[in-house]
């Protein structure tokens, strides 16, 4: 379950990370709250998650591209230097009580342009961490320590914003950085399994395209997540209106629905991490039964069932995420891979902007539980979706884990360390 970790550099890496993505999320809850403080509607709010992911919709191939051209680690370290400085930046302004809404838009849009960038290439340099043998493993447990951050660092926001304030979850996401940026420093660049930058040339990135699009393993997972991004993950806007409105709690009771989504995550992520698959097949079950749990969140009544339901949702929400990454992970090729985790970054985060004012509006005038019921129902789609292109995805595709299984023995310490 843990194989990856046994690569020094993906143990440093991993380190790093884990304390940096509880700051993350401790901003991510902060944020939306703010909003909230500053104008009391989910429309609003919409609108500012949707800026800042605009500029993975918009750049996300760019940042893939550029991804592919670089070397990845100094690239991150440049990256997370900027997402701590913004996030400093914000912490400062509200802090001393002089933020205002066009600021915090100002600094999403900002944070969004940086993470264009920072996604793709964070996506595509842990195979040249661990190797492709580890590649799933590693995914696996990427995904565990970003759900055990989404479990703590919202509960963390909801007791600092009760307690000490809003911008205090701000500063600690910077300061948070630290970690990540000493990881990278650390790491031993000769055990590196580094790609070979791409040159720059004409047409890069309409080669990234075209290859996806004669890619049916590739185009297929792109196209479910597109829908399953635009109207299922939107719950930086949904949830605390779900909090605030219909459950009549504050930024505790925000904290503990985030969370609790988080403790779902997490298992979900052991149990990929364990015996999980990655290929279409798969993924299709996955969209399904995290349309299943949108369902039943949107439906039960009451705190504890809803807490219980989340933690259905956040199983359902990391299979999938974890079982479409590994799958167009494994699947494309390494020169293209930037581009490829680019186009799933903007399907992924780059439909909020269409997607984020959405079930704002509907959340706003039908009720968080029918921002609940659409994203339900955009998953069980994506799976019907799914099993439409099911012909055209050819066997080796369909079950990716199953064939390597028959086909490879498990990876040793020692390949592990010349990972």
């Amino acid at each position: 379950m843990f194989a990856a970790l046994r690569v020094p550099n993906f143990r440093l890496y991993f380190a790093g990370q884990s304390v940096s993505l509880i700051g993350t999320w401790m901003q991510a809850v902060a944020q939306s709250w703010l909003v909230l403080e500053l104008t009391g509607s989910g429309t609003v709010l919409g609108l500012v998650v949707a800026a800042q992911f605009l500029p993975v919709l918009v750049g996300g191939p760019y940042g893939g591209l550029i991804a592919d051209r670089a070397d990845k680690r100094l690239l991150l370290m440049v990256t997370q230097a900027t997402l701590a400085s913004l996030a400093l930046l914000l912490g400062l302004l509200t802090v001393t009580h002089t933020v205002r809404l066009w600021m915090v838009a100002l600094l999403a849009v900002a944070l969004g342009t940086v993470n264009a960038v920072d996604n793709p290439t964070r996506q595509a340099f842990v195979p040249e961490i661990v190797g492709p043998q580890l590649l799933r493993n590693a995914v696996s447990l990427n995904s565990v320590m970003t759900n055990t951050a989404r479990a703590i660092g919202p509960a963390l926001a909801g007791i600092l914003i009760a307690t000490v304030g809003v911008g205090v979850c701000f500063l600690a996401n910077a300061a948070s950085f630290l970690t990540v940026l000493l990881a990278l420093r650390l790491i031993r660049i000769e055990k590196l399994t580094a790609t070979r930058p791409v040159e720059r040339g004409p047409g890069q990135l309409a080669a990234g395209l075209r290859y996806v699009r004669d890619t049916t393993g590739l185009w297929a997972p792109l196209a479910m997540m597109a829908l399953i991004g635009t109207l299922a993950y939107e719950f930086q806007v949904v949830l605390p209106l779900l909090a605030r409105t219909t459950l009549h709690g504050g930024a505790r009771t925000y904290g503990f629905l985030t969370s609790a989504m988080g403790l779902g995550s997490v298992v979900g992520g052991l149990a990929v991490a364990a015996v999980g698959e990655a290929g279409v097949v798969p993924l299709i079950g996955a969209a399904a039964g995290f349309g299943t749990a949108l369902t039943a969140a949107a439906a039960v009544p009451g705190v504890p069932a809803e807490l219980v339901a989340l933690v259905c949702v956040g199983i359902g929400s990391t299979v999938f995420l974890t079982t479409g990454n590994t799958t167009l992970q494994l699947v494309s090729h390494p020169r293209f891979r930037g581009r490829v985790m680019a186009l799933w970054t903007v399907t992924f985060l780059g439909s909020t902007p269409v997607g984020g004012p959405i079930i704002g509006v509907v959340s706003e005038r039908l009720g968080p539980r029918a921002g609940l019921a659409l994203g339900a129902g955009a998953c069980l789609t994506a799976a019907a979706l799914g099993l439409l292109a099911l012909p055209r995805v050819p066997p080796k595709h369909r079950f990716l884990e199953r064939r390597a299984a028959r086909k490879q023995r498990p990876p040793t310490v020692t390949e592990a360390d010349r990972a």
